[in-house]
C-alpha cells in the first residue's frame, strides 16, 4: 500500500497512486476505460484550465467563493492551462460520452493543487461551482477549437497562400501544357496554375473564419440540461467575458444553451470546412506529385526539393515525401470528419454523448492541417524548380495547340492536323505548315503558347 493512498467519492473508497494529483473519480475512469491509450489533447486540457480559472474569477465576483479559494483555484487552473500537469490527465478518450470523467479529472487535480496551496477547496463544491460536465465539456470543445484554429491553423494557411502567391508571381511568364482528364490540353502558365491553388486556400480561410463565428458561442451556464439550474443567470455571459479577457478571442454566451449542449452542430460545421480544406490540399499535393513524377518516365515538369533518400534498395531515388504526407493528412481529416458527423448525430434529448470523440478528432484535424500546411509551403512549394527544357519540349509537340486555329481553319481541318501530328510524332507547327496554308509567321503568332494563356480568340 505504500505506493497508494485511499481516496473516496460518492460510490465509496478507492486506491489511487500516492503521487497522483487526481482522486477517486479519475481513478474509476482509468480503471473502467482501458481502451485506446489515446488521451484528450493538450489544447483541450488548456481549455479546461482556462474555463476553471474563469469560473473562479466569476464566482468570486458574484460572491460564491471566498477570495483565498478563488485565488488558489485560479492559480492551479492556469498552471493546468499552461501544461504543467498534463501527465495528470490519463483518461482514455473512449469514456463516458459526456466527458464527465475528464471534467472531474480537472476538478480533482485543481482542487488537490489548491489544497496544497493552503485553501479549503472541494472539487465539486468549489472548482465545479455553477458548472456541469454537460456545459463544461461542450464549452471546452468550442474554446479549444477556436483557439487552435485562430492561433495555429489560420496563420498556417495564410503562410501557405502567401508562399503560393510568391511562386505564382515568379512563374507568371512561364507557360506549360495544361491538362484535362490527365491528357494534354491548351497552355497555361505555372502562375495561373498556382493561382488556382491560392484561390482554393483563400476560400478555405473564408469558410473556416465563418464557421468560427458559431464556435465562439459558448454554452457555459446551461449546467445539466440547458435550463441553467444551480448557476447564476449571469454566470454564462460573465464566463464568456472572462474567457475573452484570458485569451483575446471574442467569445460570447450562446443565445440558446439547449442547442449548445444537445447538439454539436458548430463542431460538425467546422469539421466540414476542415474536410473541404483537406480536399483542396489533396488536390494540390497530387498536382505536385504528378508534376514532379519521373524524372525520366513521368511528367518531369518540376523538381521538388530533395529531402531524404527515397528507397532502401534503389540508390539515388528521391520521392515527393511532403506531398505524400499532405495527402495522408487529408485522408485522416476526411476520416475524422466522418466520425465527427456520426458523433454529431448522437445528441439524445438534452445532451450529445460523443463529446470526447468530437474533441479528439476535431483538434487532431486542426493540428495536423496546421503543421502540414507549413511543411507544404516551406519544403515543397517554396523550393521547387521548373524543368524548362522538358516543359518547352512538351509545348512544342502538343497538337492541342491547333485549337487556336479553329477560328481560322475550322474544327475539322484542325482535328485532322492534330491527328497527323500525333501519328507522326512531329511538332504541331511543322504539320500545320503543310495542312493549313498559313504562313510560318502567322502560325507562330497564332500558336504562341504564352499568347494562348491569355485567352480570347487568336484568329482575329
Amino acid at each position: 500500500m505504500s505506493g497508494f493512498r485511499i481516496e473516496h467519492d460518492s460510490m465509496g473508497e478507492l486506491k489511487v497512486p500516492a503521487d497522483a494529483l487526481y482522486g477517486a473519480q479519475t481513478q474509476r475512469a482509468i480503471d473502467n476505460f482501458p481502451i485506446s491509450g489515446l488521451h484528450l489533447p493538450r489544447p483541450f486540457i488548456r481549455a479546461l484550465g482556462l474555463i476553471k480559472a474563469a469560473a473562479a474569477e466569476v464566482n468570486l465576483s458574484m460572491g460564491y467563493l471566498k477570495k483565498n479559494q478563488a485565488a488558489a483555484i485560479r492559480k492551479a487552473a492556469l498552471a493546468v492551462a499552461d501544461g504543467q500537469y498534463d501527465a495528470q490527465f490519463p483518461i482514455d478518450i473512449f469514456q463516458t460520452g459526456s466527458g464527465t470523467s475528464t471534467n472531474m479529472n480537472a476538478n480533482e487535480v485543481i482542487a488537490h493543487l489548491a489544497v496544497k496551496g493552503g485553501a479549503k477547496v472541494h472539487p465539486n463544491d468549489h472548482v465545479n461551482y455553477g458548472q456541469s460536465s454537460n456545459d463544461v465539456i461542450p464549452t471546452a470543445i468550442h474554446v479549444s477549437a477556436a483557439l487552435t484554429t485562430s492561433g495555429q491553423l489560420l496563420p498556417a494557411l495564410r503562410h501557405l497562400r502567401k508562399t503560393i502567391d510568391k511562386r505564382a508571381r515568379e512563374l507568371r511568364n512561364t507557360p506549360k501544357t495544361g491538362r484535362t482528364h490527365l491528357m494534354d490540353a491548351m497552355p497555361i502558365t505555372f502562375g495561373q496554375e498556382l493561382s488556382g491553388w491560392s484561390a482554393q486556400i483563400g476560400s478555405a480561410i473564408e469558410r473556416i473564419e465563418d464557421a468560427l463565428k458559431r464556435m465562439r458561442r459558448l454554452p457555459q451556464g446551461g449546467t445539466a440540461v440547458g435550463t441553467g439550474i444551480n448557476a447564476d443567470p449571469k454566470f454564462g455571459p460573465a464566463m464568456a467575458a472572462q474567457l475573452k479577457k484570458l485569451t483575446g478571442v471574442k467569445f460570447e454566451s450562446a443565445e440558446n444553451y439547449f442547442e449548445g449542449m444537445a447538439s454539436q452542430d458548430a463542431a460538425v460545421e467546422l469539421s466540414g470546412q476542415l474536410k473541404t480544406l483537406a480536399v483542396a490540399l489533396m488536390k494540390i499535393a497530387n498536382d505536385l506529385r504528378w508534376m514532379n513524377s519521373g524524372p525520366l518516365a513521368g511528367l518531369g515538369e518540376i523538381e521538388l526539393p530533395a529531402l531524404q533518400p527515397g528507397s532502401s534498395i534503389m540508390p539515388g531515388k528521391v520521392n515527393p515525401v511532403i506531398p505524400e504526407a499532405t495527402a495522408m493528412v487529408a485522408a485522416q481529416v476526411i476520416g475524422n470528419d466522418a466520425s465527427i458527423t456520426i458523433a454529431g448525430q448522437s445528441g439524445n434529448f438534452q445532451l450529445n454523448v460523443m463529446l470526447p470523440l468530437i474533441a479528439h478528432n476535431l483538434l487532431q484535424s486542426i493540428g495536423i492541417l496546421s503543421n502540414v500546411s507549413v511543411l507544404l509551403a516551406d519544403k515543397s512549394i517554396a523550393g521547387f524548380k521548373v524543368n524548362t527544357v522538358r516543359v518547352n519540349q512538351a509545348l512544342a509537340m502538343n497538337p492541342i495547340l491547333v485549337t487556336a486555329l479553329n477560328p481560322v481553319i475550322g474544327y475539322e481541318k484542325g482535328a485532322a492536323t492534330a491527328k497527323r501530328a500525333y501519328k507522326e510524332h512531329r511538332p504541331i507547327m511543322d504539320v500545320a505548315l503543310e495542312t493549313t496554308g498559313l504562313s510560318k509567321d502567322e502560325l507562330k503568332r497564332l500558336l504562341d503558347p504564352m499568347a494562348l494563356t491569355k485567352g480570347g480568340i487568336h484568329g482575329e
